[in-house]
């Protein structure tokens, strides 16, 4: 079974050591697996809860895209994008906007310290918390839920978010599925080791608190911040306390092992915290310089980055706009074309059978969908240069004959002369999947 992973980083500041250590590498380490299917994407909405800076906002998108890139992310392998390339996303947000509770939101980690916040400096509870902030986790339900996630890799303070996201996706299915299950429930993914890393201060390492370690500054500025990483004042040859040190923790996170074992024994046997910075300092350089020269390689090519994000956001549409026409179908927002329902007899009357959609893309491609009588979408073609070779598929397809269909996992695809033409919706199961299988055959059978 092909296994679905999904994680992003909020571009509201350069990437640091916790970002990478928590969510980049072992995200990477992760889509290199065989039978992952990955997801990851600049959470750049969620950039907008926090910051009001449109230039850092624009500068941390870039540096983040050419971080994962640099740390060797395999776009061909994965599904690299932008959360704001993908329309589909706000609209699912509104849709589960409108089945969350609000008791739910009103027990988010994030609300509630902003809450406490405010409350023990004397001001209203809501003094300053906008909407954003309070219904950020249905922004992250939507980034999970839309393309049916199983495991979603988070640091632990991230944990609530993805069982939110459980809490509004089995409430949208119970609602709206009758008897079909529209979302999977994700499940978050940590590694225990590195799940959040202390900052210069002790405290998370975060944007937030201006405490982190930039992860691709120069050799002398990363020595300069880890100089500046808080100890305690025990004197070279004083045995130090590695379980509750922030160094420790920090070099833990990067070590082999063997490194990490090495390293406590030093810190009991009285190492210096000079020497013990020195080491944390040699063992980034080792892993890090390599990866810094790419990540400034592509800083300098944004166009190359537009490119790559463009192509992924493609690839991430492709699954998105059939399941979200899905979703509109289920909670009520049909085409006038469809079967509709008669107030008086409770019967319903077949409008039109199957038919054709063309429409033209942003990009000034053309595409068809083929929807069924009832207005479920039955397919979504490829991108074509023009509008002529569209129709010309279209008309192919609907001139019957055999048809070269090809299934895999839940999800099928059609062929002409050897080229993919046309892509199902993702079904639940390979059940739904072949039940539509039939369907297709049925609609585009000659009458």
């Amino acid at each position: 079974m092909t296994t679905r992973i999904l994680t992003g980083i909020t571009t509201s500041g350069t990437p640091h050591l916790g970002n990478y250590a928590g969510a980049i590498r072992p995200a990477i380490v992760a889509s290199r697996q065989s039978g992952a299917d990955s997801f990851y994407f600049l959470a750049d909405y969620h950039a907008l809860i926090k910051c009001d800076d449109p230039l850092r906002i624009q500068r941390s998108r870039l540096e983040i895209a050419a971080t994962w890139l640099a740390a060797g992310l395999d776009v061909n392998r994965v599904t690299f994008y932008r959360q704001s390339d993908i329309p589909e996303i706000p609209e699912l947000t509104w849709l589960l906007t409108c089945v969350a509770a609000k008791g739910l939101l009103n027990r988010a980690h994030a609300y509630k310290a902003s809450v406490d916040k405010n409350v023990e400096a004397g001001e209203d509870p809501d003094a300053g918390i906008t909407m954003g902030l309070y219904s950020y986790p249905v922004l992250m339900a939507a980034d999970i839920l839309m393309f049916n996630a199983h495991k979603v890799p988070v640091g632990r303070d991230q944990i609530q978010h993805v069982e939110m996201a459980r809490d509004i996706g089995q409430r949208f299915n119970h609602l709206f599925g009758k008897g079909k299950e529209f979302f999977v429930m994700p499940e978050a993914l940590i590694e225990e080791s590195v799940a959040t890393l202390p900052g210069l201060d002790g405290r998370k390492m975060s944007k937030s608190y201006d405490n982190t370690i930039p992860l691709f500054s120069s050799p002398k500025d990363m020595k300069e911040a880890i100089s500046r990483i808080v100890t305690d004042s025990r004197a070279p040859g004083e045995a130090k306390d590695p379980d509750n040190s922030h160094l420790f923790t920090l070099y833990q996170a990067f070590a082999t092992p063997e490194q990490g074992a090495e390293f406590r024994s030093e810190l009991l046997q009285g190492l210096g915290w000079g020497e013990a910075k020195q080491r944390l300092f040699q063992l980034l350089e080792g892993e890090l310089s390599e990866a810094r020269e790419r990540y400034h390689g592509f800083m300098e090519r944004p166009a190359d980055l537009e490119d790559i994000l463009l192509a992924g956001a493609e690839k991430a549409r492709s699954v998105a706009t059939p399941f979200l026409g899905e979703l509109r179908e289920a909670v009520g927002l049909r085409s006038f074309r469809s079967v509709v329902q008669s107030a008086d007899s409770g019967k319903k009357k077949a409008v039109k059978g199957a038919r054709f959609v063309s429409f033209r893309e942003d990009d000034g491609s053309f595409r068809f969908r083929l929807l069924a009588a009832d207005g479920e979408q039955l397919l979504l073609s490829r991108n074509f240069a023009d509008g002529k070779t569209a129709g010309a598929v279209s008309k192919q397809l609907q001139q019957g004959g055999e048809l070269d269909l090809r299934s895999e996992d839940d999800r099928f695809s059609v062929w002409l002369e050897g080229a993919c033409v046309a892509d199902s919706p993702l079904f639940s199961d390979s059940v739904a999947r072949d039940a539509a299988i039939e369907n297709l055959k049925t609609a585009l059978t000659p009458q």
